[in-house]
């Protein structure tokens, strides 16, 4: 029962966001600023770090151990795998902020660039390809390769603690339920804090096609909605309503990027695409160390520090899913499907709705910039406005958005429950699902009333901060154990091939 300990602290904050939004607010506020003053350099070279681990990993000899047995299969194809690991990773991130990073990144670029100029247009694909692509998918695949690998190959439980418990210290298994507590607050605030960014898109999207009322009312009740039918489908458990609402989800998405590549500018998003990815790759080591100690500029805190401490809240819940679907695949399977594909998939997103965002700014005198600066959660509806079939769009995307939602929340409730009772494998029960989901969904109602997604934006900083040092833990667990499973394997296959040199006769 470690988990009620965490529930508390979660309770608590929802009790002080309905009493006191706006103190809750301006507290989070102060501490995010202190922490990405102080310590965002802490954020770039542990997420860096976890790139690295995961490349070694995958691209030496290590890569060809599976997170089970050696003769096991894996339990999805790689379709549904994919579908549901990038639907649980990042799926209403993308739709929101596939127009409005861009064009936000276009308007205020990194320091030493001039706004809305060529060069802005440039900086602004690379960068958001960038918040998007390897760091954060590395930073869901160690821990997912972690878990998997201690639980399926070591018999542990699902737990983060499994993999820290290895390390050559005693005291680590001391502070093991400490390990597992930070996971269930980091994993309950970074889902929170996505679902709100769903309801405000959902929001946007609703009055845009039906003209309904935007504000914190309608908001509300849209979480409630979302929550009742992610908490319904979560009931029925990963092979079903996981499986298939992600593999829906994916080809809707699919079939509305296909939609604006061909009805939009398509050999500009076709150049947009090669430019910023052949740039990304070229500026990828400096962008992921960047500071800038000479000026006062926040612009590296407000985006890539708070992405990165995003992806760090997200990683437990993320890790523990993807681990959970991913039995039967090998290290480097697991992270070519994990890192390297999420990655080229992010790059064509942002290019086929960044790229047409910007070529129509630049190029339309369409006011996408305008509609950014006014409401960022109607970014993505301001395009489509500019394309023929835009109300049809929209209301596709308003459909995606709600069932991203519904599968980020179904996948966390899974996660969460699972984590709750020591990592146990099979199903939860429905209470403890219900109980998770109420909670997630009280969480994004209070930081929305507390200030909107900025209320939601630094809360999620704050509470990554402390599961920072558990991520470098897991990959110093992850590697070592690795190691040594492959210098054992590595061993009994000498030994198999000394005994087939004895059994055949001399030639």
């Amino acid at each position: 029962m470690q988990w009620i300990g965490s529930a508390l602290v979660i309770g608590a904050v929802v009790v002080w966001g309905l009493l006191d939004p706006l103190g809750m607010g301006s507290f989070f506020e102060g501490a995010l600023a202190q922490l990405t003053r102080k310590l965002g350099w802490l954020y770039l070279w542990v997420v860096l770090g976890l790139v690295l681990t995961c490349l070694g990993l995958a691209f030496s000899r290590l890569g060809r151990l599976k997170l089970g047995a050696e003769d096991e299969e894996p339990a999805f194809s790689r379709p549904a795998w994919f579908a549901m690991l990038f639907a649980a990773g990042m799926g209403i991130g993308l739709v929101f902020w596939g127009v409005a990073e861009p064009v936000s990144h276009y308007l205020r670029p990194p320091p030493g660039v001039a706004a809305q100029t060529p060069e802005a247009a440039n900086v602004a694909m690379r960068y958001a390809i960038f918040h998007w692509g390897l760091h954060p998918w590395a930073v869901y695949s160690v821990v997912g390769l972690a878990i998997g690998f201690f639980q399926f190959r070591r018999g542990k439980p699902a737990l983060i603690s499994s993999a820290t418990d290895t390390l050559p210290w005693p005291w680590m298994r001391r502070v093991g339920p400490l390990v597992d507590g930070l996971a269930l607050v980091a994993t309950a605030f970074g889902v929170a804090a996505s679902l709100g960014v769903g309801a405000l898109q959902i929001n946007a999207g609703l009055a845009r096609v039906f003209g309904l009322p935007v504000g914190l009312g309608p908001q509300l009740a849209i979480i409630a909605a979302t929550t009742a039918l992610f908490l319904a489908s979560s009931v029925s458990g990963v092979d079903r309503g996981v499986k298939w609402l992600s593999s829906a989800n994916l080809l809707l998405a699919a079939a509305l990027a296909l939609a604006v590549f061909l009805l939009g500018p398509t050999v500009a998003i076709i150049d947009n695409f090669s430019n910023a990815l052949g740039a990304y790759l070229s500026e990828l080591l400096r962008m992921s160390l960047r500071m800038t100690p000479f000026r006062d500029s926040s612009w590296v805190s407000d985006w890539t520090v708070f992405y990165w401490a995003w992806w760090i809240s997200w990683s437990p819940f993320v890790g523990v899913f993807i681990a959970r679907v991913s039995r039967g695949r090998t290290i480097q399977e697991f992270v070519l499907g994990t890192v390297l594909a999420p990655t080229l998939a992010a790059a064509l997103w942002f290019s086929v709705f960044g790229g047409t965002a910007l070529h129509l700014q630049i190029f339309g005198g369409q006011p996408i910039a305008a509609a950014v600066q006014a409401d960022i959660a109607t970014a993505l509806f301001s395009v489509f406005d500019a394309l023929p079939g835009g109300t049809l769009m929209s209301l596709a995307a308003t459909l995606l958005v709600a069932v991203f939602f519904i599968t980020s929340g179904d996948s966390a409730t899974l996660v969460l429950a699972s984590m709750s009772r020591g990592g146990r494998e099979g199903d939860s029960p429905a209470w403890l699902k219900l109980l998770w989901g109420l909670m997630v969904a009280a969480i994004a109602a209070s930081l929305l009333g507390a200030g909107g997604i900025k209320a939601l934006q630094t809360a999620t900083v704050v509470f990554a901060l402390p599961f920072t040092a558990v991520l470098a833990l897991l990959a110093l667990a992850l590697w070592r154990a690795a190691r040594d499973d492959e210098r054992a394997l590595s061993r009994e296959e000498r030994r198999l091939r000394d005994r087939l040199r004895h059994m055949l006769p001399p030639e």
